[in-house]
């Protein structure tokens, strides 16, 4: 009897033997290798995003996500309190997933994601069965609040959510490719093996942007310290090089730190630059100006009678802040006159201010490709009151966004020529349309110089050692009830340097609060700033001699005298 056992048991074990390795070899060893080989995405790293200068803005740092094989740990519910600490997360609800998942064999079930490669070794050091490390990334911010309105961020997953990172998602994405493992006892990965059918991962593109990290941080530093100083509820400055129309800086406030989302505000991460339209007010003025030199109606020396500083068109009063009397169009640029802006607008054509405005671009794409960026209001009557026309002559009626002002302005720098915005460093300075007579630009600039004079609006603009060109704005903000009379919109807009205008900066103040809000008070000195620190950092030469401030008592003082 025990002879024949042995015998029946050496013949089961020598035909399991053949059918393993005779008559059906391929398919235990499919199973086997689904089993203990199979195959595992392998992510790739998100394209980097620097600036002009090759300094990263975002990069992808590498983590791992803990997971578990929900049919193996199943087995080990002693280790599940220890694993729930150790990852800290609640342990009722790990315990429901790993009960609801258990049948799913060899399925990899997402614990938690994303943690740093030092916490997640910790968990690996439990070596608890069925539980497994996948390594992946996570988009990091080195440069924080001072470029996220412009970068956006991602999601969980790496995709891009706004900003650069959403327009130019599809050139970041990575693509994953597929590597067969051998796995162990426990599914631990003990070998990698040769690449999935080829499917080797790709990382993503890198993109370079136009902004350069030295100015936008300048700009990020003013902006922020002037909406503290003059409690206001928001602001943006947006820099851009008039040779290319390339944003060399684009800030606004309040800003977020991308790396921390704990308590994410939306509105925190805004680009209001590109997305909160405001009425620009007196910054419309230059180009109603314009629009009366290329009229041929008016020249630099048509002299505007301003008297008694009021005028009633349509039943509202039109006034400015002081009797002028008699101005050129120098001098209603200068003094920032709404009576005088409204008696040249009435004398040009019904749609003459309107179409002009049209052509420099307000209303209309700046061509940045921007995700969410506004087009900006401009109206088009079929019959044109008088007094529309004169409110939109001296900027109202009418909304942009400060990117928008800023492409306007570079008009004026590039000799009429408007060119689009680009976010993205060039290789060369884009085709533009000529959209203005360049002796009109030219004109326009030296009247827009006195605005920064003594005498002007705009002298807290003026940057030592150069002519600087432009033009305050404060406009009255809109509420429930209409124009609100304690609540404004601080603007200025120019240029420098005036003899050869290399940047154009925009300026805007939401809703500052206390005695002082005028453009001219508020945004203009955080535009001599930025403008300073941009002219000083590209070595531009200057234009205007500064003649230093001698102490009475000094040496050199008493030689002068």
């Amino acid at each position: 009897m025990l002879g024949f056992l042995f015998v029946a048991v050496l013949a089961a074990v020598l035909w399991r033997l053949v059918d393993l390795c005779i008559v059906k070899p391929e398919f235990y060893q499919h199973y086997s290798d689904k089993r203990w080989q199979p195959s595992r995405v392998v992510s790739a790293e998100r394209g980097v995003i620097t600036d002009r200068n090759g300094q990263p803005l975002a990069i992808s740092t590498p983590v791992l996500t803990i997971g578990m094989y929900p049919s193996i740990l199943n087995q080990h519910p002693k280790e599940w309190r220890k694993l729930a600490k150790a990852l800290g997360i609640n342990y009722r609800q790990m315990a429901k997933k790993i009960a609801a998942k258990s049948k799913r064999n060899g399925t990899f079930v997402y614990l938690k994601r994303r943690m740093p490669p030092h916490q997640a070794a910790k968990v690996m050091e439990l070596d608890i069965p069925g539980v497994a490390a996948k390594p992946s990334y996570k988009r990091y911010y080195p440069a924080g609040e001072v470029a996220t309105h412009l970068l956006g961020y991602t999601n969980v997953d790496d995709r891009g959510q706004e900003g650069v990172e959403l327009a130019f998602d599809s050139h970041l994405t990575s693509v994953p490719g597929r590597r067969n493992v051998m796995l162990g006892i426990k599914q631990k990965v003990v070998r990698e093996l040769p690449w999935h059918d080829g499917k080797k991962h790709k990382p993503g593109e890198e993109v370079e942007l136009s902004i350069d990290m030295r100015i936008q941080s300048i700009a990020h530093h003013e902006l922020k310290k002037a909406v503290k100083q003059y409690r206001a509820r928001s602001g943006s400055v947006v820099v851009l090089d008039t040779r290319t129309n390339e944003v060399l800086a684009m800030v606004n406030q309040p800003a977020a730190n991308p790396n921390d989302r704990t308590h994410m505000d939306f509105g925190a991460f805004r680009n209001r630059a590109m997305t909160d339209l405001i009425e620009p007010g007196s910054t419309i003025k230059p180009f109603s100006i314009a629009a009366a030199l290329e009229s041929g109606l008016f020249d630099e020396k048509s002299r505007i009678n301003v008297h008694p500083g009021r005028i009633r068109i349509d039943g509202k009063l039109i006034s400015d802040a002081s009797n002028y009397g008699e101005l050129d169009l120098s001098g209603v640029i200068k003094k920032s006159s709404n009576v005088g802006v409204t008696r040249i607008a009435l004398a040009l054509p019904e749609t003459g201010v309107r179409d002009y405005l049209s052509r420099m671009g307000i209303g209309s794409d700046t061509g940045s490709g921007f995700p969410g960026e506004r087009l900006g209001v401009l109206p088009n009557y079929q019959s044109w009151r008088p007094v529309q026309r004169a409110t939109l002559a001296y900027g109202y009626g009418l909304s942009v966004t400060p990117v928008q002002l800023a492409q306007a302005y570079s008009i004026f720098a590039s000799g009429g020529v408007r060119k689009p915005v680009s976010i993205i460093k060039l290789d060369q300075p884009p085709v533009g349309d000529l959209v203005m007579k360049p002796q009109v630009a030219e004109k326009v600039i030296r009247m827009m110089e006195t605005v920064t004079a003594s005498g002007g609006t705009g002298t807290r603009a003026v940057v030592p050692g150069y002519r600087v060109a432009g033009k305050t704005g404060t406009a009255h903000k809109v509420g429930r009830n209409g124009y609100e009379d304690s609540h404004y919109i601080a603007v200025f807009a120019g240029l420098a340097p005036a003899s050869n205008p290399r940047f154009v900066t925009v300026v805007v103040i939401n809703d500052p609060a206390g005695e002082k809000y005028h453009g001219g008070q508020v945004a203009a000195p955080v535009f001599s700033r930025v403008t300073a620190a941009a002219l000083r950092l590209y070595s531009i030469t200057p234009d205007q001699p500064v003649i230093p401030m001698l102490a009475s008592g000094s040496a050199v003082a008493r030689q002068v005298r």
